[in-house]
């Protein structure tokens, strides 16, 4: 993978910064697009809000000239491999993944020659070069169905993320052969502290994102994707939620039912705050305005990188038609 560094600005932020992002939107006939997880103002000024599956369509289907997002690296990736002639901008190229950093490329293919009769599935949440080594990619919302529709003697691995890869595994019967990837967000709920919250809030609904570990799913009343749990809450006859994925998508929430009570699930350190992604939260307006005036940083990938990554993520959008 390669990306062009952030340059140093001397541009001065202007004082109406959401009007300066809309011109510049117009004048390099761009699209926003931010995931669930970014901040309040972040989210305001997108074009589309959503899931992983959401935006990867969103990125495949844009007439835009230039695709800002407003997520972390992969996620950029995934619409430049979708997108190889266009500009693709992310305002802060430290916004990685600790998911996507926990499976290394090297080590993957290693672990996947150790299973040649097996078809490599990969959770969307990694970076280009595992892509490349993936036959199919899925997200939180369609790897369960993705998993359904493939033949029940077929051998799978499934990458990198093991709560995710054990959520489909009790949910389909199949056994697959999962790295041992996971995402320090979701890993930092506690079942002591789930508990204590129902206890507080015994009305409540517990819905949980598939990432968690599953001595906290068991509590919950509804798992699902974060735009399934969006939706849950808005068809759900709860007043309460306490919601045990990132804090983020709780702003959509409120802006959908603000009448209705939305309880972040805490992290089991109470001193600080680690159910938010930091590296979703790297992302700011300031940082969106700045990369869409100076145009930089860039997402580059190697055109042999982009051509195997973009096979399986293909086969993903049309399994999930």
């Amino acid at each position: 993978m390669l990306a062009t560094a952030f340059p140093v600005s001397v541009s001065p932020i202007p004082t109406d910064i959401v009007g300066a992002i809309a011109q510049l939107k117009k004048d390099l006939n761009a699209v926003i697009l931010a995931h669930y997880y970014q901040e309040a103002d972040i989210q305001d000024v997108a074009d589309y809000i959503g899931d992983s599956l959401g935006l990867s369509r969103q990125a495949a289907q844009t007439p835009a000239d230039v695709i800002v997002f407003a997520g972390v690296h992969f996620m950029a990736e995934t619409a430049k491999i979708l997108n190889p002639d266009k500009l693709v901008l992310l305002p802060d190229l430290e916004a990685g993944c600790s998911l996507a950093d926990s499976c290394p490329a090297d080590q993957f293919a290693q672990f996947k020659a150790a299973h040649p009769e097996h078809l490599v599935i990969s959770y969307i949440n990694c970076t280009a070069e595992i892509k490349a080594l993936s036959d199919i990619i899925c997200t939180s919302s369609n790897a369960v169905s993705i998993v359904e529709q493939l033949p029940p003697e077929q051998g799978i691995i499934f990458a990198p993320d093991r709560n995710l890869g054990r959520y489909v595994m009790a949910q389909t019967g199949r056994e697959m052969v999962l790295w041992q990837g996971s995402c320090i967000v979701h890993e930092t709920f506690s079942e002591r502290r789930i508990i204590e919250l129902k206890a507080a809030y015994p009305e409540a609904d517990v819905i949980a994102h598939p990432e968690c570990e599953e001595p906290v799913l068991r509590h919950a009343q509804f798992i699902g994707s974060t735009t399934a749990l969006l939706h849950h809450t808005q068809t759900s006859d709860r007043q309460v939620f306490i919601v045990a994925t990132e804090p983020g998508i709780i702003h959509q929430m409120q802006r959908q039912n603000p009448h209705k009570v939305y309880v972040p699930a805490p992290p089991s350190n109470r001193a600080c705050n680690c159910n938010e992604c930091p590296f979703m939260r790297l992302n700011t307006l300031e940082k969106l305005y700045l990369c869409m005036k100076n145009q930089q940083p860039a997402i580059e990938i190697a055109p042999e990188i982009r051509a195997a990554a973009l096979k399986p993520i293909q086969r993903m959008l049309e399994m999930s038609a």
